[in-house]
């Protein structure tokens, strides 16, 4: 894993987006296809912004999953992850080859996170953006996040600092109206891509990506799998960037 540190936030989406807008086109070239899973909240407006202004991608050879959503929501809901990914990417460009959408209103959630591990299963993901949040997840999967489960999306409940986030961010008129549930995708299926780009601006999420970044590689810390993975690129701004060791944040500066 490899960190860049951008000087705002517009920057560090620009060279998010261009970055996994490069492997989708690589991908595209030696195979003629690509698969892609695109993140979603806040950190990713500048990446998605940059991503969809290219226009070196036949997007109709592009096939879209995301990482989650809320159990019980609808696409109509103003926080639905779905209604989120319709709005900023899929109407945005052009003739997109399929969007499999997270149906959270599906009567069968776990009927729902079969059907998706069977559409994903079929064959490898290319690129797959991502944030991290402020308690450290990834997806929905927060602390102690299920290292060891194989199936690619599954039902989890979302803890106290994580719906803190979302209320926070806006997405909802109080903390009570904050789901409890979620599908999310795993973080062996997330690690699972070739390619692993995360857009990570802003202070309040300075904690997070230290642990991520710093701390032993831990359930308590979902963040910290990024490690793993060989291919991960995580693109950060001076402000989330601040708690990192002087010279680590010297090291990656950009």
């Amino acid at each position: 894993m490899r960190h860049e540190i951008h000087p705002d936030p517009q920057t560090l989406g620009r060279a998010a987006g261009n970055e996994a807008g490069d492997y989708i086109a690589g991908a595209i070239r030696s195979q003629g296809h690509a698969r892609i899973v695109i993140a979603t909240g806040a950190s990713q407006f500048a990446t998605l912004a940059c991503l969809v202004a290219r226009t070196d991608i036949d997007w109709s050879r592009v096939e879209c999953f995301h990482l989650d959503e809320y159990v019980g929501m609808d696409d109509r809901h103003p926080a639905s992850f779905r209604r989120y990914l319709q709005e900023r990417f899929v109407s945005q460009v052009k003739n997109l080859g399929a969007f499999h959408g997270v149906a959270g209103d599906a009567q069968d959630a776990q009927g729902e996170c079969a059907r998706l591990g069977r559409l994903i299963s079929t064959r490898p993901v290319d690129v797959l953006c991502l944030g991290i949040g402020e308690n450290g997840h990834l997806a929905f999967n927060d602390p102690p996040a299920d290292f060891t489960t194989k199936e690619p999306y599954l039902i989890v409940d979302l803890d106290e600092g994580c719906r803190q986030q979302q209320f926070g961010e806006g997405w909802f008129p109080t903390l009570a109206a904050v789901p409890k549930k979620a599908i999310s995708m795993s973080i062996n299926q997330i690690l699972a891509a070739k390619h692993l780009v995360a857009s990570v601006p802003d202070q309040r999420k300075a904690k997070a990506v230290q642990g991520s970044l710093e701390d032993p590689i831990s359930p308590h810390c979902p963040g910290t799998a990024l490690r793993r993975h060989a291919s991960c690129s995580v693109h950060l701004d001076v402000a989330s960037a601040s708690l990192l060791r002087p010279t680590r944040s010297a090291a990656n500066r950009h």
